[in-house]
């Protein structure tokens, strides 16, 4: 996901896409753990995905 995407969300939208991103994730770590996880590289994208939402969640807060 783009930051740009990310920017036109609401406070509350991108609350929604981070729990369903922290639930992404904990699904794949546990397939990684179980070794049924075929696109490691999942992993690292949705991590960063999380960090990036996060970001523009607080750079939102700072505005108003």
């Amino acid at each position: 996901m783009k930051t740009a995407e990310l920017q036109e969300l609401d406070v509350a939208a991108l609350g929604q896409k981070l729990g369903e991103s922290r639930e992404e994730l904990f699904k794949l770590r546990f397939q990684h753990a179980t070794a049924q996880l075929e696109k490691t590289h999942r992993l690292r994208q949705v991590r960063k995905d999380i960090a990036r939402i996060l970001t523009v969640q607080n750079e939102k807060k700072r505005q108003a």
